[in-house]
């Protein structure tokens, strides 16, 4: 382990190291994630996406992050590639630190190693590019050949390595299927030869019979090229497929981290559990019959003794307060699998699922396009807080809720400052009179 005076110089380093600290086990650390917080929105509209997230990736493997909608999957994905800034934490690559205010040297170098694969293979490709310019547009920017002769055969060398034709290089994005699109996003992030790749779920607007031969690529290239990846996806089926350590996702926390043989063996979090169940069973008889578990935050009893991830042994991490991880310890020690679903016998009764309250904060995060809560809805409420009201009331209706709080605030502001104004009107007038 490297003392704290060596540590320091590594974090504040100005180039890239060639490989990462190791870890007591003698493992290459990669990419490591501390004490991570991103907030969007300011005030009122503040909203904590990713609260306190902590983890490593380790040189050649894979770790997935898994959650729902609006969890914090992409937010984080986005941080490491430093789109989205980070309010508290950092993140390290190679033991250097990469958030926040880095040189253009650095800055430069980070974009060079670490690709990232994203969701829509139709939206990141640019459609008045021909393929051969958007595949070799990393390699101009940081003049990654030798000679035109030497770019054209990287280019040709990477297409075919993904499946595709020399022949396709003329071609446009409108021109492919999402398959072969998602390919060629998967190409122009390999031709770079990053050591760590964000795969932001780069199959679920895939069909299922593509899936496969795009998981199956990217594996292909983890064996040949040693890369390294994060990949974020929603459906646990797929990432039990691709992943050696897998991360669980909740609300913003990180809820689980465990590999992927002990995480389906021994769910401990009720919300991984949830997951677990959610996958489909191939026979629909037994899919007809199935119990969801359905995940109920209000089991959890945080007003006092607050929660933390910490690590239950075998590598497992599991997020609670005291009582629960004395739990989930006491649990795993018994080393008996634990199931997550049920299967109704013929004539059994489907028991009442629990009624799930939704907070302001899932709101927030899911919020429609035009929920901006903009100070002009501020602004135009303060002048005439009636209206203000009943606009309110409609965005509240509509689920606008940025939009709700800017016209109530407005309104009751308008409201409160012309009651002042009568006030003040009254007692004048009443001087006046006496």
């Amino acid at each position: 382990m490297m003392n704290n005076e060596t540590n320091t110089s590594v974090v504040n380093a100005a180039h890239l190291p060639e490989h990462g600290p190791l870890d007591e086990n003698g493992r290459e650390i990669i990419l490591t994630v501390k004490n991570l917080d991103i907030t969007f929105g300011k005030g009122d509209n503040a909203v904590k996406a990713v609260k306190n997230a902590n983890f490593h990736i380790y040189k050649g493997e894979t770790f997935s992050l898994v959650g729902e909608s609006g969890s914090g999957k992409t937010t984080i994905g986005r941080a490491v590639i430093r789109v989205n800034p980070c309010a508290a934490g950092e993140i390290l690559y190679k033991g250097v630190k990469i958030s926040g205010k880095i040189s253009r040297t650095l800055d430069k170098e980070v974009i060079r190693n670490i690709q990232m694969v994203f969701q829509d293979p139709a939206a990141s490709l640019n459609e008045r590019a021909t393929v051969d310019y958007i595949i070799s547009e990393g390699l101009y920017n940081f003049h990654l050949f030798k000679n035109e002769a030497d770019r054209v055969a990287k280019v040709e060398k990477i297409i075919n390595e993904v499946g595709l034709l020399p022949e396709h290089l003329t071609r446009y994005p409108h021109e492919f299927s999402g398959g072969q699109r998602q390919r060629i996003g998967l190409a122009r992030a390999a031709v770079m030869e990053p050591e760590l790749i964000i795969a932001d779920e780069p199959i679920s607007a895939l069909d299922v019979s593509i899936r496969a031969q795009v998981l199956n690529l990217m594996k292909k290239f983890q064996a040949e090229r040693d890369v390294s990846y994060l990949f974020i996806a929603h459906d646990l089926s797929i990432v039990r497929f691709i992943s050696d350590r897998i991360a669980v996702i909740y609300k913003g926390d990180i809820v689980e981290i465990a590999e992927t043989g002990e995480l389906f063996d021994y769910p401990m979090h009720p919300y991984t559990r949830s997951l677990i169940s959610a996958i489909p069973i191939p026979d629909p008889i037994l899919e007809k019959n199935k119990v969801l578990f359905t995940y109920d935050p209000s089991v959890h009893d945080y007003s006092e003794d607050k929660p933390e991830l910490t690590d239950i042994g075998n590598g497992h991490f599991v997020y609670g307060n005291k009582k629960e991880i004395e739990e989930y310890k006491a649990l795993r020690a018994k080393n008996e699998p634990i199931k997550s679903i049920t299967i109704l016998q013929p004539g059994e009764e489907r028991p009442a699922a629990p009624q799930v309250e939704r907070s302001y904060d899932d709101e927030f995060i899911n919020a429609p396009v035009h929920d901006t809560g903009s100070k002009w809805y501020v602004f135009l409420s303060f002048l005439l807080p009636l209206l203000g009201f009943i606009a309110a009331a409609v965005f509240k209706r509509k689920k606008h809720y940025r939009n709700y709080k800017a016209c109530k605030k407005g309104a009751i502001f308008g409201v409160c400052v012309l009651g002042a104004v009568l006030l003040l009107f009254g007692i004048f007038l009443l001087l006046a009179v006496i």
